[in-house]
């Protein structure tokens, strides 16, 4: 029997800022330009908006960003259902999941789901964007105070970590990161709002800097101010909608916790493993049906790693099981088609889903892939959360 939410919503608008260096607007105004272009994607009224989930992105964390005040500010009315959440870059795929999960059980229609950020400022590095966030939180003591005075910062420490253990333990190596720098380089080449559009080569990736050994410049995402929004509908109202109705078959979460003890194996064994179970038994698939992924990418290891946990290959076997190029143009598993946060734009776990959009109606262009079964993730901390959704253009 098939599980009472799957085709239950469906993915109905999509609107998209510009994305990148764009200077003299607010988070808050980035979000509500996503948030009208999405109204008008999707042929709905403004006032047939009845609930509103927001994602803020790092400014969120150190004092400003979008908050609950977008209702206002958008000028929506009566709203049913309205929160603000943060569950890092699994967010999007969380807020996906409660927006189904209210509608079919009739407490919204039409629930707006939107993540918006603008840490770059004019004049300023990229790296300064994100480093703030560490120099305004205050310093733990104690026991706790151990990994900053080991020289413990930030994501690029416990991801670098991460693909080290990854690397030690399996023989990974990095031209299996490579691989996938330059494939999802290769997607971004036919994206227009990508970031970065000019091709890269394997020498271009091991001439980039390090960051944190074994992570080059080019193993980490973008950083970008803008917004991306998302409408989800019920499947039957989408169906007679103005956009082809991206279907959700498929939802799950998976967040294992790490107690930083001896034993656990939070870098390499994550949430995704969970989230796999939940949303592929909703949908009625497996890693073998899916014809195209849309994986949340901060670094080149957090594609290799969400592989082998959704049962794309064994546990280990990732380096292998990219080193031929299926990820990318022409292979047999293409993977973040518009380049990614790797090469595309950073919105965190809207980057995957607005993708998954594009691809699930049809209308990539030339880097439209085979989109049967979409697989969409979102991924937050240091392998910490997971959010996943299937999603297909098909209803059944």
């Amino acid at each position: 029997m098939a599980h009472a939410l799957r085709n239950a919503g469906a993915i109905s608008g999509l609107g998209i800022t510009p994305m990148g260096r764009i200077y003299g607007k607010s988070a808050t105004e980035f979000a509500a330009d996503a948030v009208r272009a999405a109204i008008a994607d999707s042929g709905l009224k403004h006032d047939d908006i009845d609930g509103l989930l927001i994602n803020a992105g790092i400014t969120g964390n150190i004092g400003g960003g979008i908050t609950l005040g977008l209702q206002n500010y958008l000028g929506l009315k009566n709203l049913r259902l309205l929160n603000h959440m943060n569950a890092a870059g699994s967010t999007a795929a969380q807020m996906v999941q409660y927006a189904t999960m209210a509608i079919a059980n009739g407490m919204a229609r039409h629930v707006v789901c939107v993540f918006s950020d603008a840490p770059l400022t004019e004049g300023s590095k990229t790296g300064a964007a994100y480093g703030g966030a560490g120099r305004i939180a205050p310093r733990p003591r104690g026991m706790a105070g151990l990994y900053a005075a080991a020289g413990y910062f930030g994501a690029n420490t416990g991801y670098a970590l991460a693909a080290q253990r990854h690397m030690a333990m399996y023989g990974t190596t990095q031209d299996h990161f490579g691989i996938i720098a330059v494939g999802q380089r290769q997607w971004a080449t036919m994206n227009p709002m990508a970031q970065m559009r000019e091709p890269i080569t394997m020498e271009d990736y091991h001439a980039s800097r390090w960051v944190i050994e074994p992570l080059h410049l080019l193993d980490c995402c973008l950083v970008s101010n803008g917004a991306v929004a998302v409408i989800v509908s019920s499947a039957d109202e989408a169906k007679s909608m103005a956009q082809p109705p991206v279907y959700i078959r498929g939802m799950g979460q998976g967040h294992p916790g790490d107690t930083g003890r001896a034993g656990n194996d939070a870098e390499t064994e994550t949430g995704a493993k969970i989230a796999a179970r939940t949303a592929f038994g909703m949908a009625g698939v497996g890693p073998e049906d899916v014809t195209q992924c849309q994986l949340y990418d901060c670094y080149t290891y957090t594609v290799l790693v969400t592989l082998e946990d959704y049962g794309f290959c064994k546990k280990g076997e990732g380096g292998p099981f990219v080193e031929d190029g299926k990820l990318g143009p022409g292979g047999s598993l293409p993977t973040n088609t518009g380049g990614g946060e790797l090469s595309a734009y950073y919105m965190w776990g809207m980057t995957p889903l607005s993708e998954a959009v594009i691809q699930g109606r049809g209308q990539g262009g030339d880097r439209q892939a085979k989109n049967d079964v979409i697989l969409c993730t979102g991924n937050g901390g240091t392998l910490a959360y997971h959010g996943a959704l299937i999603l297909s253009p098909h209803a059944n």
